[in-house]
């Protein structure tokens, strides 16, 4: 089954050192957890590396990236033109529950602050991400099915990545590279 997609909001805003300070590196933002994480416009995850590395943005300024855990529907965008005037009204929509997030998290004036804002959409992940339907991935539910292991019944081919053992994201897919290559 494929999973869901996403909604991105990477920014670039002032701060100085010492507010960065008062931060963490990561957040988890949950507004109710009886809807689950999985549920539309409740969950953001927030990573401001900035906390930990001042390099990555210039003097009083810093990055961050925040994001939906793969709760956007493909649905609502498959049929828009990412040239036109709807796209550009619907990535504000859907990326306001994001804005309002950093709000509460960050810094209350972060809009005011965000000196460079990039938002993705299920689009942005089908275009340069190469994904079926924006998607994150596999949507496979823990209990009804698994990854397969790298073997195939090509003797000498093995296959690695984010639809293999132990799945998606970055850690999974390296682990799945070290599986493959120790195979």
């Amino acid at each position: 089954p494929v999973g869901k997609s996403f909604m991105h909001l990477h920014v670039g805003f002032e701060a100085t050192r010492e507010e960065l300070e008062q931060l963490q590196a990561h957040y988890m933002y949950i507004d109710d957890w009886e809807r689950g994480v999985d549920a539309e416009d409740n969950a953001v995850l927030i990573s401001i590396p900035s906390v930990h590395d001042e390099t990555l943005a210039p003097n009083g300024r810093a990055v961050l990236h925040a994001y939906t855990p793969a709760t956007e529907r493909y649905d609502r965008w498959e049929h828009i033109d990412r040239t036109s005037k709807e796209y550009q009204i619907l990535k504000e929509e859907r990326s306001e529950y994001l804005w309002r997030v950093l709000e509460k998290t960050v810094a209350s004036d972060i809009r005011t602050r965000a000196r460079h804002v990039q938002v993705g959409t299920p689009l942005t992940h089908e275009r340069f991400l190469r994904r079926y339907k924006g998607s994150y991935g596999p949507a496979i539910k823990a209990g009804e099915g698994s990854f397969p292991f790298p073997g195939t019944p090509v003797d000498g081919l093995l296959l690695t990545g984010d639809s293999c053992f132990p799945g998606i994201g970055v850690p999974a897919v390296a682990g799945s590279g070290l599986l493959t290559a120790n195979s």
